[in-house]
């Protein structure tokens, strides 16, 4: 029988053809032979306890010019999906909550959601990485300015930012002799009503931010080391840095085993950790990305891995 996959995903429109994950997972589950749904955030609904979508039929292509045709609306139970994919990209604001909600009641219907909705709730991609300590470097999370103050007194070189962006977005590098510390504190926190991170610069960051991608808890053994641009503190490929793909480290291995037994019990299947020098900084489950790159420079198909291990847990079932 033909699977049918919905995904949940920004407007189709917009997407980078050069660079998308998700279209290389849609690519990768047409060669299959798999049945395609579209849909957005505002096109889910519940209605008497069950979850349904407003979608639309999606056919992919690998053409730069003519790379996806919808067809015609229609409302399906999404129960009915045999697997959703969840790839609206952060930040995890209100309307992201509500969609995980909805989500999970899909599951609770029948749907295989990736990742799992109620991980999606509970696993914030900075703070998640705080469950690791003995991977990461210092950090502190909090609203407080006297602790974010002495937090920067006592490393002199920190690194302050929000807990739900992207794309490396208000990101701040303060330096020992900042005179501006206090505002940026102020502006990140929204004066003392938001929590954020605080962490200790890691030099290594000129080597680049590595991007490790997971899935269903085997690491591919190579990571996209995303290197900022001259003059940048932030690696992000959206912040301008370039990416170049390297083999994974003795470190970063260890650091993947340390982390993947709690992907496995949260049930957490397509992952990206990033790591700086010896140090993990977030994992990140909303919506991982740098799977095109590391296809590109390493001959590799990840979205095929990705739907190979999708199938192998729907035929368990």
């Amino acid at each position: 029988m033909t699977i049918k996959l919905g995904i949940v995903m920004d407007p189709i429109q917009s997407i980078n053809y050069k660079k998308d994950s998700s279209l290389a997972m849609l690519w990768a589950a047409a060669d299959k032979g798999w049945s395609l749904y579209y849909m957005e955030q505002k096109d889910l609904y519940l209605d008497r306890g069950k979850a349904f979508a407003v979608s639309k039929p999606l056919s992919v292509f690998k053409d730069p010019e003519h790379f996806y045709e919808l067809g015609d609306e229609e409302v399906i139970a999404m129960g009915d999906f045999d697997v959703i994919l969840m790839r609206k990209d952060p930040p995890f604001d209100i309307p992201f909550m509500h969609t995980t909600m909805i989500l999970d009641q899909a599951q609770r219907d029948g749907a295989m959601v990736v990742n799992n909705p109620k991980a999606l709730l509970e696993c914030n991609e900075k703070l998640f990485a705080t469950q690791f300590p003995q991977c990461c470097p210092e950090v502190l999370v909090t609203r407080r300015a006297d602790l974010l103050k002495a937090f920067h007194k006592e490393h002199k070189d920190v690194i302050f930012k929000p807990l739900d962006g992207m794309g490396g977005s208000s990101i701040f590098r303060v330096k020992e002799d900042d005179a501006n510390v206090s505002v940026i504190i102020e502006t990140l926190t929204e004066m003392g009503s938001m929590q954020i991170m605080a962490q200790k610069y890691i030099p290594e960051i000129k080597d680049g931010d590595k991007r490790i991608l997971i899935v269903d808890g085997t690491p591919i053994p190579y990571g996209l080391s995303r290197i900022p641009a001259s003059g940048e503190t932030r690696g992000n490929l959206a912040a301008g840095g370039r990416g170049e793909g390297r083999e994974l480290t003795e470190r970063e291995r260890w650091i993947c085993d340390q982390v993947i037994p709690t992907l496995k019990e949260k049930d957490l299947l397509f992952v990206g950790l990033d790591v700086i020098g010896d140090y993990l900084t977030e994992v990140n489950v909303t919506s991982p990305t740098c799977i095109r790159q590391l296809d590109d420079q390493f001959g590799l198909n990840i979205g095929m891995t990705l739907m190979d291990s999708i199938e192998a847990r729907l035929n368990a079932r």
